[in-house]
């Protein structure tokens, strides 16, 4: 019995248990299990074609499993949809839609918003502040592809910013941006781990793994190895997920011996 006035546990942030997807016959993700503790920075790394953003889609619902389980703070995903925030790949949204960039960081409050889509004065204040928290508050009134591709990834950290979540799943959030973007980026993440938050990565840059994540998912289309970025993050893991298709030059410096 735990003694009187203990605290209890927190649940996981997420909680995955025997998850498999498929697109058509072929699995994409196999009986995949995979826990996020709260307040952990968790990159989820493997090869193209591996399952990661496919985990991702699975975990939102915006793909339908095949057999498994998601859990979300202990919930199911449509009483814990409120506190998760999705970055989706940059290269997956229409760039053409003629939005202003203010306009699509208040997308992020449709589900405070409402069925009458009222934008009141603090809906704007708080839009402004996550622009500025990114260092994209001078760029407000511009048109979303207008930007370059660095530009357009702030904003749409800012849209998830908005939505003031405890758990941020993002798809390749560093991929094809410049590097004043990904240093701005990974800072407001730290940030955002700081004051408690969750934040799950795709990520493909094993050189930063070390200096950005402290939790690793290893996965091709079955979870390989999951844990402290101490403890994951090897030559020999990385071999298991990557086989031929990761020389030995490419680990050089970039993992822990083991």
């Amino acid at each position: 019995m735990p003694a009187k006035g203990a605290a209890q546990a927190l649940p996981p942030a997420l909680a995955v248990a025997g998850l498999t997807v498929a697109y058509g016959e072929k699995p994409a993700v196999f009986s995949v299990d995979m826990t996020v503790a709260q307040g952990t920075m968790t990159a989820i790394v493997g090869p193209n074609g591996a399952g990661k953003s496919t985990l991702l889609k699975a975990v939102l619902g915006l793909v339908k499993p095949l057999s498994g389980e998601v859990r979300l703070f202990g919930l199911s995903l449509s009483r814990a949809r409120d506190r998760i925030a999705y970055v989706p790949q940059r290269a997956s949204v229409d760039w053409d839609f003629p939005a202003r960039v203010i306009d699509v960081v208040v997308m992020g409050l449709h589900r405070e918003l409402g069925l009458l889509r009222r934008v009141r004065p603090e809906h704007l204040d708080r839009a402004h502040a996550c622009l500025a928290r990114v260092g994209m508050q001078d760029f407000a009134t511009r048109q979303i592809g207008q930007l370059s591709g660095g530009q357009q990834q702030r904003v749409f950290l800012a849209r998830a910013l908005v939505q003031q979540a405890d758990l941020y799943l993002l798809d390749e959030p560093f991929a094809g941006v410049d590097a004043a973007t990904e240093k701005a980026i990974i800072a407001v993440l730290k940030e955002l781990q700081a004051e408690g938050r969750t934040i799950v990565a795709v990520h493909h840059d094993l050189s930063t793994v070390r200096a950005y994540f402290d939790h690793l998912f290893l996965i091709n289309t079955r979870a390989l190895a999951a844990g402290p970025v101490a403890d994951v993050f090897t030559s020999e893991n990385l071999q298991r997920a990557y086989g031929g298709r990761l020389g030995d030059g490419q680990l050089a410096g970039r993992v822990i011996p083991g």
